[in-house]
């Protein structure tokens, strides 16, 4: 779930926020204290600027906490690319489930469900810095004299073996194919089922 809507939208809500402290110095007896946001006497005025003050405090907090890498999904441009990295989601969840039973959910966890892959990706050149795919199972105990059931969660974070500089289009190029999870990763001869292996 995207939280922030990227460079665009910072300098918007950067610029939204200069205005909203311009309206507070301009009516400085207008501004009423946080504890009185919740009281339905408050003036409109006194709400908006206190709203703006928060949504100030939301964009410097944003851009403190920004760096070179993003999401990948932020990355994608265009129609072809969306296509690639959705469609590939549904092929590694599709190849998943249907070696699941017979490799590695014949363990003490028998349900493995394959949850999200998320990449993080260098945002001016495109370059990977890590893909982790994360799964999660349970096993449930009864427990015969007093019949209540112990639950055992578990939660394993597999790291994609991907090769160093590996790029987002690249990437992209496995995730279309139509067997992903068993395609060679770019630049190396392992799969995404090799570093599943490794993991699970």
């Amino acid at each position: 779930m995207r939280l922030w809507p990227g460079a665009a939208g910072l300098a918007q809500a950067v610029q939204a926020g200069a205005q909203c402290a311009g309206l507070v110095v301009r009516n400085p007896r207008k501004v009423a204290p946080m504890s009185f946001i919740r009281s339905r006497r408050m003036p409109g005025a006194a709400f908006a600027a206190a709203m703006c003050l928060l949504s100030v405090a939301f964009a410097a907090s944003a851009q403190s906490s920004s760096g070179p890498y993003t999401d990948a999904e932020n990355r994608l441009s265009g129609d072809d690319e969306v296509e690639a990295w959705y469609g590939g989601m549904h092929k590694l969840r599709r190849d998943f489930d249907q070696i699941c039973g017979d490799t590695f959910c014949e363990g003490d966890y028998s349900n493995i469900y394959a949850l999200r892959l998320r990449c993080s990706v260098v945002a001016a050149s495109g370059l990977l810095g890590r893909c982790v795919w994360v799964f999660a199972a349970s096993n449930e105990e009864i427990d015969p004299a007093s019949g209540r059931i112990v639950v055992q969660p578990k939660i394993w974070r597999c790291v994609l073996p991907l090769a160093p500089k590996t790029s987002l289009s690249s990437l992209l190029a496995v995730l279309a194919q139509e067997r992903p999870l068993y395609a060679p990763l770019p630049n190396s001869s392992r799969s995404i089922y090799d570093g599943l292996s490794d993991c699970l």
